[in-house]
C-alpha cells in the first residue's frame, strides 16, 4: 500500500528554519512517475501548494510564496522528500501535507488545479511560527 508519512515540523520563531520530511513506503519515489508536493493549509484558509518535486528527473517547483526561502529536495536510499523551510513566516504557519500524484505521469500543473489534483496524502504535520 502506497503511504507518506510526514514529520518534522513544530514551533520556531520568525526567521527561523524548519525542515519536514516525507516518507514513502510500498513504492520507490524516483522510480516512479510520480509527482510529489507540499502543501499547507492555515486555519480558515484554503489548502495551498508550496513545492513539487519530479523525482525520477529532481525538477523541482515552487510557488512564489517559497521561492528563495523553501527548498524541495529527494534522498533516493531513504525514499524520502524534504522540504527545507528558512527565513520562516508568521504567514507560514499551518498544518503541511505531503502529497503524491499517482494517477497522472510527470509535474505538469504541479500545484494539483481540478482535474489533476493529488490523491495519496500523509497525515500531516504542524508548522507554527510565531513573531
Amino acid at each position: 500500500q502506497e503511504q507518506l508519512v510526514e514529520s518534522g515540523g513544530g514551533a520556531v520563531q520568525a526567521g527561523g528554519s524548519l525542515r519536514l520530511s516525507c516518507a514513502a513506503s510500498g513504492f520507490t519515489l524516483h522510480l516512479y512517475t510520480y509527482c510529489i508536493g507540499w502543501f499547507r493549509q492555515a486555519p480558515g484558509k484554503e489548502r495551498e501548494a508550496v513545492a513539487g518535486i519530479y523525482p525520477p528527473g529532481g525538477h523541482t517547483y515552487y510557488a512564489d510564496s517559497a521561492k528563495g526561502r523553501f527548498a524541495i529536495s529527494q534522498d533516493n536510499d531513504k525514499n524520502t522528500v524534504y522540504l527545507q523551510m528558512n527565513s520562516l513566516k508568521p504567514e507560514d504557519t499551518g498544518m503541511y501535507y505531503c502529497a503524491a500524484r499517482t494517477n497522472y505521469i510527470g509535474c505538469r500543473s504541479w500545484w494539483g488545479p481540478a482535474g489533476l489534483e493529488y490523491n495519496r496524502w500523509g497525515q500531516g504535520t504542524q508548522v507554527t511560527v510565531s513573531s
